[in-house]
């Protein structure tokens, strides 16, 4: 055994990151599911200060973050590698991730995420429809970018899948549940084909969103 507990609530995509990465280097591992209600109370915040997920613990060490916790699967389990030798590879890589922190998903992929899937579906509230429409925008620009950097490669660094393809798919995949997010991928023909392929691999089809998530959209 890998000693490997990761936490977080099914159908978080950056959860769902982590999953794809462990199935990836097939790793084998425990998830402890939490639910909303779980978010923030004391336990939550003694393995996490700021009330997010997912966190990793691998034997007596602990870490948080997203892309920490992938980079760091991906230096102990080292095959398959998911950051690439080359130097400009491994440039694009960490500039597509720079992306989706800094704009894709806190400005157009969760507040179209949140009004569409999780908020009415999951919190029983109204869709924001302003907020829906004040993302757009971005959402249009960080596809069309997406597109243009992905180019004709098979993936984002290239021939091999990188971290930065484990992020995004799961974050695309999710926002493709909205009307919002397939009308979007239709205008990135690289982009479609790309997720595609992503959704194709085993990795992903393991680690689906519960059917609730699904049936939001």
């Amino acid at each position: 055994m890998s000693g490997v507990t990761v936490h977080g609530i099914p159908g978080s995509p950056f959860l769902r990151s982590v999953e794809i990465t462990l199935k990836e280097k097939e790793i084998p591992y425990h998830l402890h599911a939490m639910s909303p209600a779980d978010m923030r109370s004391e336990k939550h915040l003694e393995l996490h200060p700021f009330g997010r997920i997912p966190i990793l613990e691998h034997d007596d060490f602990r870490i948080y973050e997203t892309q920490a916790i992938i980079r760091y699967l991906d230096e102990i389990f080292s095959n398959p590698p998911l950051t690439p030798g080359n130097p400009k590879a491994r440039a694009r890589m960490n500039q597509v991730i720079g992306v989706i922190e800094w704009y894709f998903f806190p400005k157009a992929a969760a507040p179209i995420a949140f009004n569409r899937i999780v908020g009415p579906k999951l919190l029983g509230l109204p869709s924001n429809e302003t907020a829906v429409a004040e993302a757009m925008p971005m959402a249009r620009t960080c596809f069309a970018e997406f597109d243009r950097l992905l180019g004709d490669h098979p993936c984002f660094s290239g021939a091999r899948m990188s971290i930065a393809d484990v992020m995004l798919g799961a974050l695309v995949d999710q926002l493709c549940d909205s009307p919002e997010g397939r009308l979007l991928l239709e205008e990135t023909a690289n982009l479609k084909s790309w997720l595609e392929r992503m959704a194709a691999r085993p990795s992903f089809m393991a680690t689906q969103p519960p059917a609730i998530f699904r049936d939001a959209a």
